[in-house]
């Protein structure tokens, strides 16, 4: 009976948080981190405290599939080369410039507990990236970059974390062996992605007028190519992110329009709820994580988490900078590869949920004793995560200000477009110029197609519209709205 008060009493934040956040137009990660920071030093608050195993399980991997069954394949794969760079090189480089800088830094912090914690903050998290870059008008590249590094770096981070672990309970690490099993790792996530999200795709195709079962089947997806990677010892992260990928790139196959609706609707609410639960759960955690660590001063763990924090926003920055200077001479898209983009790039590294959830998800014990220092760790990446979510992603539109970066203006809008008018074409000639009658159920089901996408693009556009421009909002929405209903009661004279 506490756990479930307690669980409503979260619910009950999580709803206050969403509130504030929509008032204020605040991105859900930043309140998320502030709202849990604030309940933390709250008197009376209960503590709770997870199964590690089961954090990791449940809250990973529908956060990751979420947000790679949001990814557009085609912009993957063509900015797959810098996405590569920086979701495997500069994690690795992060993690071994934070794990030497804490060596040095903190008394009794080991070398495997060093690359701990550089693993766990190393990678800039996916939620985070979409969360802040939303309506800043960025370069459509420089999105996908930053979105696809983090789906792809997750792993490199994870996998780096497995081997880190199991050099804190052995004391022993063999570079060779780890490099080896590094790559059977990744190849088998892949693999076993590809063939989960493959089976799915074949359910989801007999099935595709039954939206309730499709999108519960979507909820199962993350969890079974999570499990039976993790069965086979792969990575459970890259099958999750390679079922996630290559079932949104069949998803205008396999998902009909109303079954894209309700997935967007639950898994907008399922992935806010699963940010939020994380963090409310650092907060109520704080209180005893700070007694744990009694034996170090207030400055001291400030001081050790600033620097941390400034090693991975430093690192981030010289890479990218490096990286995109290093590519001059060659065919790049000079549009991408301005320094204005490139700094926009090297200043979104937020950390978010993904460190929180590994850092949580880290064992109480390790060969029958306490794992060392775990909730240092645990302080370390929330401050981490402070910084470079909180103070980096809000001063991100005032950098973009400084530079003078324009809005990016898309050609999807003008497309968006143009196939709305076509749709909206194509049921004006079946109701006035159609060359023969056509019975009421034909009618409708000739029609049903076109008023979906009529729908669909109609509430694109509603969406894109300058958020300034509320007169112009508020008479288009007017208008679909009348339109909609003409289109309801056209159909139910048929």
């Amino acid at each position: 009976m506490q756990h479930f008060e307690t669980i409503i009493f979260v619910l009950t934040i999580l709803i206050c948080l969403l509130t504030v956040a929509n008032k204020f137009n605040l991105p859900n990660p930043v309140l998320l981190v502030i709202g849990g920071l604030i309940i933390g030093f709250i008197p009376g608050m209960p503590i709770v405290s997870l199964n590690p195993e089961v954090v990791f399980l449940i809250f990973l991997p529908p956060i990751l599939y979420n947000a790679a069954s949001n990814t557009s394949w085609h912009d993957f794969k063509s900015e797959i080369k810098p996405i590569s760079t920086l979701a495997i090189a500069l994690v690795f480089f992060t993690t071994l410039a934070v794990a030497i800088f804490s060596h040095w830094m903190i008394p009794g912090f080991s070398w495997p507990l060093a690359f701990v914690l550089g693993a766990i903050v190393s990678p800039p998290d996916a939620v985070a990236a979409t969360s802040i870059t939303k309506g800043l008008g960025l370069n459509r590249k420089v999105i996908t970059i930053l979105e696809g590094e983090s789906l792809v770096n997750d792993a490199s981070a994870l996998i780096a974390l497995r081997f880190a672990i199991a050099a804190v309970g052995t004391g022993t690490f063999i570079f060779w062996k780890a490099g080896i099993s590094f790559l059977t790792i990744v190849a088998g996530g892949i693999v076993i992605g590809g063939i989960v999200g493959y089976l799915f795709i074949n359910v989801h195709k007999r099935i595709l007028n039954n939206s309730i079962i499709s999108t519960a089947l979507t909820l199962l997806t993350p969890f079974i190519s999570y499990l039976v990677a993790e069965h086979f010892a792969a990575s459970g992260v890259l099958a999750v992110v390679s079922s996630g990928l290559l079932i949104s790139w069949r998803a205008s196959d396999i998902f009909s329009y109303q079954t894209r609706l309700r997935n967007q609707a639950v898994w907008d609410t399922l992935i806010f709820l699963l940010n939020g639960f994380i963090f409310i759960l650092i907060g109520l955690q704080l209180p005893e994580i700070l007694r744990d660590l009694s034996r170090f001063s207030v400055l001291e763990l400030t001081t050790y988490g600033l620097i941390v924090s400034a090693v991975t926003i430093a690192v981030r920055i010289l890479w990218v900078f490096a990286a995109a200077f290093s590519s001059r001479g060659k065919t790049v898209d000079k549009d991408v590869n301005t320094w204005k983009n490139v700094a926009i790039v090297a200043w979104s590294g937020g950390r978010g949920v993904v460190s929180l959830a590994t850092a949580l998800a880290i064992p109480l014990t390790i060969n029958a004793q306490l794992f060392p220092l775990r909730s240092l760790i645990l302080f370390l990446t929330f401050v981490v995560i402070f910084v470079t979510l909180v103070i980096q992603g809000l001063s991100l539109p005032l950098l973009i200000k400084m530079l003078g970066v324009k809005p990016h203006i898309s050609s999807d809008s003008e497309e968006r477009d143009l196939r709305l008018l076509l749709a909206s074409s194509t049921i004006s000639f079946i109701d006035n110029d159609f060359p023969f009658v056509l019975n009421s159920v034909c009618q409708v089901q000739i029609k049903k197609p076109h008023l979906d996408v009529t729908d669909l693009l109609s509430s694109e556009r509603e969406e894109h519209l300058p958020a300034t421009d509320k007169s112009a909002q508020s008479n288009l929405l007017a208008a679909q709205m009348e339109i909609r209903k003409f289109q309801r009661k056209f159909l139910s004279r048929c």
